[in-house]
């Protein structure tokens, strides 16, 4: 029997996913609303050397398994040469069957390059070569890359003091997909390490000129940076928690401990834990004003072995799926917005599988009729954007809330080639969906069906963001 791998029917189980994916999904084009791809490198239109730049650097998701495979560091992160670092992923993915990457590789190959051959030490030279010279041509710069996998529209995510020029330059150019900003101030309130937030407020005083010497005039200046960006286009935040934090606090206790953090002196664990409580409170209700849309990124253990962190820094591949109590403090902290009346959409995604029913259970309570599935659990995040892990997202959306208002798919990626993970996706949903019609669970309505599919893959996320992409 011929081998079907990545077949066009891959990942398509009945005559239904079929239909849905090609009369409906396939043609839907992306809305990326979550990436960690370089503004400037869009701006500038980067034309990338070969394969390894494009595709291994910087991709920590590679290098775990590279690691696991017993690949040496040299190989991953060292000096090696590049071709030599690929090699060593040539070697490393034949051994990676069933893993989503597996299949992430070959679609990239199969979809950019036109390249169907199994990567393997054997092919890895002929395939290097092969798109190393298409690399060449301008045919593959990143803007033209953009527009191969018919993306509409994606947001980067840049700190509060970033000077988004590269966000303002593809505007003046008129780069016809939208390149949106997302403000994620992390490092506003990275207590873990002073010297480093006492560096960043720094800053934050001289690019706002305001003295910042309490928490008000704290909460002042980072609202100045808020600003500049929602008149840059911004519409959306996004927070890398361990948790959400939801102490309670008072307005002296966070003042106090504002004044121990300027003058590097230690604090504890729960003043810690109050001031980052402060800080979501303050930055919901910022998002709140200028009706953007708020996305919580919870449950990753982060840089678990210290030794490569120091060596390495973050994003490294070294973090992993965290067990914090997560129910409490996400219900506490939306009550407490919503008490105010200042609770804005949301977007809570979970790290941990186990967190998703919990999750889908709590922000039904909190939908408030002013827009359909205002709270939203994210999408299959990171560690979960498997086969599997997709599957699971979909059925608890269908079994807690209403799956037809799903925004669907986000790459969160730093990649130019990751967009095949929306096809990816697309394929699941609809054999999930696709699957529910075969079975007789749901009616054989293909026309109604297949603008539910459209509308996850796309429709939902531009009206849930409002923001501006072209047709």
């Amino acid at each position: 029997m011929a081998n079907s791998f990545l077949s066009e029917d891959f990942l398509l189980d009945n005559p239904t996913a079929r239909i849905l994916y090609f009369e409906h999904a396939a043609k839907m084009p992306i809305y990326d609303y979550h990436c960690h791809l370089p503004a400037k490198d869009i701006a500038e239109d980067k034309q990338f050397t070969n394969l390894s730049e494009i595709w291994l650097r910087g991709d920590h998701y590679k290098w775990r398994l590279m690691r696991v495979n017993g690949i040496d560091e040299r190989f991953i992160t060292g000096d090696a040469p590049d071709y030599e670092k690929f090699q060593k992923w040539a070697q490393t993915l034949p051994f990676c069957i069933a893993n989503p990457i597996y299949h992430w590789t070959h679609l990239e190959l199969k979809r950019y390059y036109g390249i169907k051959k199994i990567l393997s030490p054997d092919t890895a030279q002929e395939i290097y070569q092969s798109a190393n010279q298409m690399l060449q041509s301008k045919d593959f710069s990143v803007k033209n890359l953009l527009r191969k996998a018919n993306v509409k529209l994606i947001c980067t995510t840049e700190d509060p003091l970033d000077s988004l020029e590269y966000h303002r330059a593809l505007k003046k150019d008129g780069f016809e997909v939208s390149v949106h900003t997302t403000f994620r101030p992390d490092k506003a309130m990275n207590l873990d390490n002073l010297p480093e937030l006492n560096r960043w407020i720094d800053s934050l005083r001289q690019i706002t000129n305001v003295d910042v010497k309490d928490f008000q005039s704290y909460i002042e200046a980072i609202r100045i940076r808020h600003n500049f960006f929602h008149q840059n286009g911004c519409r959306l935040s996004d927070h890398g928690l361990d948790r959400v934090y939801s102490e309670d606090y008072t307005a002296e206790e966070i003042e106090k401990i504002f004044l121990l953090i300027i003058k590097g002196k230690e604090i504890t664990g729960i003043q810690k834990d109050k001031f980052k409580s402060a800080m979501l409170y303050e930055f919901a209700l910022m998002d709140y004003e200028r009706k953007w849309a708020q996305q919580f990124h919870i449950g990753a253990l982060r840089n678990i072995n210290t030794k490569m962190f120091g060596a390495l820094g973050p994003d490294s591949g070294y973090d992993s799926i965290a067990d914090f109590p997560i129910a409490a403090p996400l219900a506490k902290f939306l009550d407490r917005l919503a008490r105010a009346e200042k609770l804005t959409k949301t977007i809570i995604y979970n790290l941990n599988p186990a967190d998703y029913e919990p999750i889908a259970s709590i922000i039904g309570g909190f939908q408030d009729g002013s827009f359909p599935c205002k709270i939203q659990v994210g999408p299959a995040w990171w560690f979960l954007d498997t086969k599997d892990g997709i599957k699971k997202h979909l059925r608890t959306l269908a079994n807690f809330s209403i799956l037809s208002h799903f925004i669907g798919m986000l790459t969160d990626s730093r990649s130019f080639l990751s967009f095949v993970r929306h096809e990816y996706f697309r394929r699941i949903l609809c054999n999930f969906i696709g699957s529910e019609v075969e079975s007789g669970l749901l009616p054989n309505d293909i026309s109604f069906i297949g603008q539910i599919v459209r509308n996850i893959c796309y429709n939902n996320a531009r009206t849930y963001f409002g923001m501006s992409c072209p047709d």
